[in-house]
């Protein structure tokens, strides 16, 4: 393990730069720019040596770790991992299982960016964002798709376009997304009354019996005229639950046909229900007369979502975007990013579904309790701790971070004993691996 020291260094025809990756806090970039006649090839791994903060240490026995990036013949980038440590203490890089949209966007998706034609979206004047909007539309079976910043604003602008007059309400589940976490803006924003119907927690349905009863028609001035039914695909609060296209089909047609009201699918994650049920998205919506549909989740964008629907539809829905502000200028640069993620990682959240399975079977199999019996549809599900188990809930996230660098949340429904994990792309075979050591150790021992 030989030390090269300062003044040694500067034998060397070049500059060293080092530089903390933010996603990776106790990784280290050694950046080497040499002329073409000097050019060094560095081996191992480079750390900062603790004992003397002056020396470089190169430990060879890593070198399978070691990325060279050639830079116009001249530069030269050795990419450093360092400071591995065993499961005992700290790891050097998180595994981060809080949400799939803490991912980062990858170097092909930032060149989609750069590379972008743009224009004034506001004056409908940017042809990447047109681009994007008509693929997603075609995808969907629908006639117009509509950009806009997050799934939250496409549910509220949905609900505002088809609850186009005063006295309206909508139905939908106790435990969705739009009823819990949307800051209440259907009726805060929108001015539009909610009923809400509690789902059957195995499979994400509301009972049509009492979907019939909440709808209303005006002939009666005490109440505010129904609307519009929701439903979430997949749901959030029910662990990823992937309702069938043929359940979406029968609520449009009990929608449109019997009660002569529209049925909006808030499909923040539809793209995991369909990869779920083998099935294009275009199936898995035909009976929907909209879709919210979110990019930056397990997709892996940076922003953005698109509403889709009929041309009248979405007139409606730009109208009500300009009044929340949602209006963007040369919005092509982060809608590529959208593009490329609708191209490219759609196919993968497989990968994901198999991930979070497996994550689940190891905790049932240590004793945790999982809602329906460990059934896991897509990527995400809840768990509660053991009833032995050596922490208290309240507890648990913060100490399994501290020492594992496993991040999770928790405090959710019944009593807040539930703990969320999600899986996304940043999610590997090894990190399920020490994710369920750590959770297995903390809890138990």
């Amino acid at each position: 393990r030989p030390f090269f020291t300062s003044s040694s260094i500067n034998q060397f025809r070049g500059l060293f730069i080092f530089e903390n990756n933010s996603t990776s806090p106790d990784y280290h970039s050694i950046f080497l720019r040499t002329e073409p006649f000097s050019l060094i090839m560095l081996r191992g791994l480079v750390r900062r040596s603790v004992s003397n903060a002056s020396k470089l240490s190169f430990d060879t026995s890593r070198r399978s770790n070691i990325r060279d990036n050639w830079m116009g013949g001249c530069n030269k980038t050795v990419q450093c991992i360092h400071n591995r440590r065993t499961l005992s203490t700290t790891s050097s890089k998180a595994v981060d299982l809080r949400s799939d949209t803490v991912t980062l966007p990858s170097q092909e998706m930032m060149q989609c960016s750069s590379d972008a034609p743009v224009g004034d979206d506001v004056y409908g004047e940017d042809p990447t964002v047109l681009a994007l909007e008509e693929h997603m539309a075609s995808m969907f079976g629908k006639e117009k798709g509509l950009y806009l910043p997050t799934c939250t604003m496409a549910n509220l602008l949905a609900t505002m376009a088809h609850c186009n007059s005063r006295a309206s309400e909508i139905i939908l589940g106790c435990t969705s997304h739009m009823n819990l976490w949307e800051g209440g803006n259907a009726a805060t924003v929108g001015g539009v009354h909610s009923r809400e119907i509690k789902e059957n927690e195995l499979d994400g349905t509301m009972p049509v019996g009492d979907i019939r009863d909440c709808w209303r028609d005006d002939s009666d001035d005490h109440c505010a005229k129904t609307e519009l039914l929701c439903l979430e695909n997949t749901q959030n609060m029910l662990g990823g639950i992937a309702l069938p296209p043929s359940y979406i089909q029968d609520m449009g047609n009990l929608a449109r046909d019997e009660l002569n009201i529209s049925l909006h699918v808030d499909g923040a994650r539809i793209f995991n229900a369909a990869v779920a049920h083998n099935v294009s998205v275009g199936e898995m919506c035909a009976g929907a007369d909209s879709v919210s549909i979110c990019l930056s989740k397990g997709l892996g964008a940076p922003l953005g979502s698109v509403l889709v629907g009929e041309s009248e539809f979405i007139r409606l829905a730009k109208r009500a975007r300009k009044r929340c502000g949602g209006g963007m200028r040369q919005a092509g640069v982060v809608a590529s990013m959208g593009m490329y993620a609708v191209e490219n990682n759609v196919q993968r959240l497989k990968d994901d579904h198999d991930r979070a399975k497996g994550l689940a079977a190891e905790l049932k199999r240590a004793g945790f309790r999982l809602p329906r019996n460990g059934a896991v549809d897509t990527n995400m599900f809840y768990f509660a701790l053991p009833e032995n188990s050596l922490v208290s809930t309240e507890d648990f996230c913060k100490e399994v971070e501290q020492k594992y660098s496993i991040r999770l949340t928790g405090g959710y429904s019944k009593g807040g004993k539930y703990i969320r994990a999600v899986t996304h792309m940043h999610i590997t075979d090894e990190c399920i691996e020490r994710s369920a050591e750590a959770i297995v150790k903390v809890c138990l021992g």
